[in-house]
């Protein structure tokens, strides 16, 4: 939001610098993220001097090109070449010297230098009036009055407007300070507290309101009072359209408005001003002399300012002539055949407080953002409306004449009142931590028009204006008085107090911290993507089912419309946009939740994500690199679950359309996490070349099996283990998990490990077999194994091959 500051100080007497300005309102809560200077002509037409033509000639090389002899009243005359058709001898002229910054229409400047034009030397540019930004006009050179002197610094001679504006970043529950009268109060607050200001804030009176003569009313019929709580409106005729007054042209601008005619601009400037948006109908199109604020049928065509023909919803409040014609989306956007226009005479002038929850709806349902509508949909203050109508029309007839000819119609039917709260001072102190002096408390609620009803040695009973919605409780009070009163002026305690819990179990935020920290010491880092995707995503897999998609009500976009079901394809958008700026190597992590509409409700569930891609390591002259690949992923996967206590896993085979090869890890009948290569098809939809790795947990699962066991320590064996291998020709399907688990079912108690260190699959073997080496170690903990045992345990595990895979000895 822009903020002038030469507006502020009509509603406040001071003078400060505006960095000043800018550090007490981010301490009051309106950020200011920065402060632009304004000017109405650009430069301020610094390094153009009036200079006198002492001579003009024909260019030698040039029929278009003059050479002239300027006096700039330095003394020392230079010339200049010029090509306007109209430079002649004796004119008085604006002249931009050497090093003069003069900008294009663009805003784009450019250096005025010295130079050589056809063989002829120039010091400087005689200009234009559009060169100079004080018109549009390229006929020839702009000539002056002949009593200027000579040499006088052309800023001297316009009205430059110059101003400094705050971009605030404001946020969404201070509708109070969407304006400029909001802002300064905000600051009078602050100045008070700074001793920076003694006098009081200046609102503009309305005392020289009066109506010329009662000969056209408008009336007024309100249909749902609840939508549209109070209406106001005046009539005024025999207007003249115009452009606004320079002053106004130059005070909409400065904060990133144009000026489109004296009656819109007025309307504008009220709204800026003092945060009550107007609207200004063409009187002669209302049909009936009536005014209906009521809804229309679904599907209802109305064509909109912009020229866009938009259906109508049945929930939007619409502002109808007499006939029922719609007119205006209330609070939101005008109609293309309703406003004021170059031939209006008479205006309807509208000013209202409509349901702040219905205008953010149709804003939202019709993809409008105005600045009307921003101030309802957060709520303004119902009590401005009769005041600002008077305001606008007392300018109107200033600046585009006319006489108001009607009573002000006021429908309110019922007052919306203000907020009753009570406050004790136990409370301020306790949440604020320090004791402020109580006078200073009523001086800061006072100077933020909070009236004090009543007071006790305890407390305040207080009336809060309706206008500030985001007041209505005790703490929010508090809140207003510690930033008014300055949260660097509370001192920072010289001890803390905290209490120790004490627990039996790992809490589940210790858990992801011992979870996040590992994989952050293995490389990898950790992103946060965004829970809101795309609703085509859910096509690209049966695994996930679009009518279990959570829609949001008001989306933001067709792109952020439903909550994730997945967390795949936003670390796939995460990977694309990397891998697009150079960056293929890349490991990442992330906690977050998926989100699923079923039958029996809505649910929610928590996930670790984990994808990697690209190199294991950087380029390096002694390092050979290796590509990260699905025994990598499962090295990490594996070492975390051990970090976190969870060591007897079982390796399963799943079937997940999302992967090209994929394992599942459980502990019993528990689904821990599912890994794999993610398929090609889905990373071509996100531009991906490369393989991608994707590994998902089931994180309320491993939290449930996290720290439920006493860790229990044992003494390293003392008796040697035993390693032995077989190599098993086998069917082309058989994978090595199905051999891992059914060598652990066939001996569990000397089976220690069982690994995979060759795979054949040459031209040697029968058509469609394959051979693995395999290694197992066997230990017993409290004697050494004899050969008789071992090859007994041997034998049993080559049985057990055999009987389930038809497996044989190579």
């Amino acid at each position: 939001m822009k903020i002038s500051y030469n507006w502020l100080k009509e509603f406040l007497n001071i003078d400060l610098e505006a960095e000043k300005i800018s550090e007490i309102l981010t301490d009051l809560g309106l950020e200011v993220e920065g402060i632009e200077a304004f000017e109405s002509v650009k430069g301020s037409l610094n390094g153009i001097v009036v200079g006198e033509v002492l001579s003009c000639e024909q260019h030698s090389n040039a029929d278009r090109l003059k050479v002239t002899t300027v006096d700039l009243g330095n003394g020392e005359p230079v010339q200049i070449v010029c090509g306007a058709p109209n430079v002649a001898k004796g004119q008085k002229v604006p002249v931009a010297t050497i090093g003069t910054i003069l900008y294009d229409d663009k805003g784009e400047g450019f250096t005025i230098k010295k130079g050589k034009i056809r063989g002829e030397e120039s010091f400087g540019m005689i200009c234009a009036e559009d060169e100079l930004g004080l018109g549009t006009s390229h006929d020839g050179i702009m000539v002056l009055d002949e009593n200027v002197k000579v040499g006088t610094i052309a800023s001297e001679l316009f009205d430059i407007y110059s101003d400094q504006v705050f971009e605030i970043g404001l946020t969404p529950n201070r509708a109070d300070a969407m304006s400029h009268l909001g802002v300064a109060r905000d600051l009078y607050a602050g100045l008070l507290q700074q001793e920076e200001i003694n006098k009081k804030l200046n609102t503009p009176s309305v005392g020289d309101f009066h109506i010329d003569e009662r000969t056209y009313k408008i009336s007024v019929e309100v249909e749902d009072s609840v939508l549209v709580p109070r209406y106001a409106g005046l009539t005024i005729t025999d207007l003249k359209i115009a452009e606004s007054p320079e002053w106004l042209q130059h005070k909409l601008r400065s904060i990133g408005l144009t000026p489109i005619n004296n009656v819109v601009d007025i309307t504008n400037f009220i709204l800026h001003g003092l945060g009550q948006p107007l609207h200004a109908f063409d009187a002669s199109k209302i049909k009936g002399n009536k005014v209906l604020v009521k809804n229309l049928p679904t599907g209802t065509k109305f064509t909109t300012l912009d020229g866009v023909e938009r259906d109508l919803h049945k929930d939007d409040i619409m502002i109808c002539d007499g006939e029922s014609n719609p007119m205006c989306i209330a609070g939101v956007f005008g109609g293309e055949n309703s406003g004021v226009s170059d031939s209006t005479t008479s205006i309807f002038l509208e000013s209202a407080y409509f349901n702040p929850v219905s205008i953010r709806k149709t804003a939202k349902r019709h993809a409008l953002n105005t600045d009307a509508s921003f101030r309802f949909e957060r709520g303004i203050n119902p009590e401005t409306a009769v005041y600002a109508l008077k305001r606008a029309a007392i300018w109107i007839k200033e600046i585009a004449g006319g006489k108001i000819v009607s009573e002000i119609t006021d429908v309110y039917p019922d007052k919306i009142e203000d907020f009753q709260v009570h406050i004790s001072y136990d409370k301020v102190y306790r949440l604020i931590g320090e004791e402020i002096p109580t006078d200073t408390i009523k001086n800061i609620l006072a100077s933020l028009d909070i009236k004090i009803n009543n007071q006790t040695e305890s407390g305040l009973g207080l009336t809060i204006p309706s206008y500030r919605v985001d007041v209505t409780r005790e703490a929010d009070i508090v809140e207003e008085i510690l930033r008014v009163y300055g949260y660097n002026n509370i001192e920072i305690p010289q001890k803390i107090n905290t209490s120790v819990a004490s627990s039996n179990h790992l809490s589940p935020e210790k858990i992801e911290n011992i979870a996040a920290n590992y994989l952050v010491a293995n490389g990898l880092k950790e992103t946060m993507a965004n829970s809101l995707t795309k609703p085509e995503y859910v096509g690209k897999t049966e695994n996930l089912l679009a009518n279990q998609n959570v829609s949001m009500l008001n989306a933001l976009s067709n792109d952020l419309c439903v909550m994730r079901q997945s967390m795949l394809f936003g670390n796939l958008e995460a990977v694309a946009y990397n891998i697009n700026r150079k960056n293929n190597r890349l490991k990442f992590f992330e906690f977050g939740n998926t989100y699923h509409k079923y039958e029996s409700g809505y649910t929610e569930k928590k996930h670790l994500s984990l994808v990697i891609t690209g190199d294991q390591n950087k380029e390096n002259w002694k390092v050979s690199n290796n590509t990260m690949d699905i025994f990598y992923l499962k090295g990490i996967i594996r070492t975390l679950l051990d970090r976190l206590g969870i060591t007897k896993v079982k390796y399963t085979s799943i079937k997940n359309d999302l992967f090209s090869e994929a394992i599942g890890l459980s502990l019993g009948k528990t689904k821990l996490v599912e890994f794999g290569i993610v398929k090609s098809e889905i990373l071509n939809d996100f531009g991906i070349k490369q393989e991608v790795l994707f590994a998902d947990f089931n994180w309320n699962n491993v939290l449930d099996h996290t720290g439920k066991k006493d860790i229990k320590v044992k003494p390293l064996p003392k008796y040697p283990e035993v390693k032995r291998d077989l190599a098993l020709l086998l069917d082309n399907d058989v994978k090595f998990i199905d051999l891992y688990n059914a060598a652990f079912q066939s001996e569990k108690k000397l089976l220690k490990e069982v690994d995979l260190f060759d795979v054949y699959t040459g031209d040697k073997l029968p058509k469609g077999k394959i051979s693995y080496a395999l290694s197992f170690v066997l230990q017993d903990e409290n004697k050494t194994l004899n050969d008789k045992q071992i090859d007994k345990i041997m034998k049993k595990l080559q049985g057990t091959f055999a009987h389930l895979f038809s497996a044989e000895l190579r």
